[in-house]
């Protein structure tokens, strides 16, 4: 409490604080709630009421919260005392994005689906609470599952929500769970696909297919899919592996898979054309992907099967440098005001050409500025 003297009257203002000691004799205090003023002019307004259900009740009483040393005059409320100088905050808790998450957990349904699969196990390990932690992780603060052990758990309300005892969740358990959900990937990404498509009536028409990986610091394994590779993280000194990934534009995720570190990218498209119509039916799709993924054989394939399957693919340059002189004549099609086209008809295909004044002005100042730091490198060199 901080008193404050002004025209002759004491004015009183509260604040919750946390001690922090940074010495042997030296204790700071940390601000964590600023109550303001309280005093007796302003008794009325300062009610701070809760609602408490008791047993036997179906309904909550309201109770008005007072410091300790302020009269009730008011007859209209039933009033509880308390001790502001000796409040303290005792092992906080992230609540509302917890409850949030596990809300979502709901909506879709996943207990529908997973209750069976993960029963608890005999030593009373609850494997669907568990994997709630881990969801609601990824979805709140996503990092490592040793984070979440040594950090983020004790620090939410996931136990609580949970029913689950202790502050704690062993961190070889976040794992074990992990391994338990790879046998149910497909099933499990089937039955998502369908909530999301019952929940929002969803077309899953256009597919964005596109190849990542992440490499390990570590010695090359003599089994497993770590492998020396094609780095795009520049690191060609460590193993890695390959993660291909299936999502909509939404970004909702269809289908994954990690593969081999030496994996060539323009290996994977048939498998995965084929794991997607097995997985989701055939159906009419449009895959979007770089121009480094599909070959020539699978274009002709994707166009020849049954039930076509359109694609919109960078062109390569070489051939880009032969439709110049078809493309040149061409208008210009506005599609919106930052966007303008050119299509052109040519075996069978249809070439778009695209043109973005706000693209043009972001590559030409990355020119730009590479032109400047090779500038400034020359200027360095001279001067020594």
């Amino acid at each position: 409490m901080n008193k404050r003297k002004k025209d002759g009257k004491e004015h009183r203002y509260w604040s919750i604080v946390e001690n922090h000691r940074v010495g042997k004799k030296r204790v700071v205090q940390k601000q964590v709630l600023y109550l303001g003023e309280i005093n007796d002019s302003q008794q009325e307004a300062w009610w701070r009421a809760i609602e408490v259900l008791e047993s036997g009740s179906a309904t909550p009483r309201t109770i008005a919260l007072f410091p300790e040393d302020r009269k009730v005059q008011s007859k209209n409320h039933d009033a509880i005392h308390v001790y502001v100088n000796r409040l303290r905050l005792e092992r906080p808790r992230q609540w509302g994005a917890c409850w949030l998450s596990l809300l979502l957990w709901e909506q879709l349904q996943l207990d529908r689906y997973w209750s069976m699969k993960l029963l608890p196990s005999r030593e009373g390990t609850r494997w669907l609470n568990i994997l709630k932690t881990l969801v609601c992780y990824r979805l709140i603060h996503p990092g490592s599952e040793w984070r979440l052990h040594r950090q983020w758990y004790g620090n939410s309300a996931m136990g609580d929500l949970l029913g689950e005892e202790g502050n704690a969740i062993s961190y070889q358990s976040l794992y074990r769970c992990l391994d338990k959900l790879t046998e149910h990937k497909e099933g499990m990404f089937t039955f998502l696909k369908q909530r999301w498509q019952d929940m929002f009536n969803v077309e899953f028409d256009v597919l964005l297919y596109d190849l990542t990986s992440t490499y390990f610091e570590c010695d090359p394994p003599s089994t497993g899919k770590r492998r020396f590779g094609y780095s795009r993280d520049k690191r060609s000194d460590c193993v890695q592996v390959v993660i291909a990934l299936i999502v909509t534009p939404e970004g909702f995720p269809l289908c994954y898979e990690v593969l081999a570190g030496n994996t060539s990218d323009k290996t994977t498209l048939r498998a995965f054309l084929a794991k997607i119509e097995k997985q989701y039916g055939k159906a009419r799709r449009v895959w979007v992907m770089d121009r480094g993924i599909p070959t020539e054989e699978v274009l002709a394939e994707m166009r020849q099967s049954e039930t076509p399957v359109s694609y919109l693919v960078g062109t390569p340059k070489g051939r880009l440098n032969k439709l110049e002189s078809d493309l040149l004549p061409l208008p210009w099609e506005k599609v919106r005001d930052s966007l303008s086209v050119k299509l052109l008809k040519q075996e069978g295909e249809l070439y778009v050409l695209a043109c973005s004044p706000a693209r043009q002005a972001k590559e030409r100042a990355m020119r730009r500025r590479r032109l400047r730091q090779y500038w400034n490198r020359l200027i360095f060199r001279r001067l020594q």
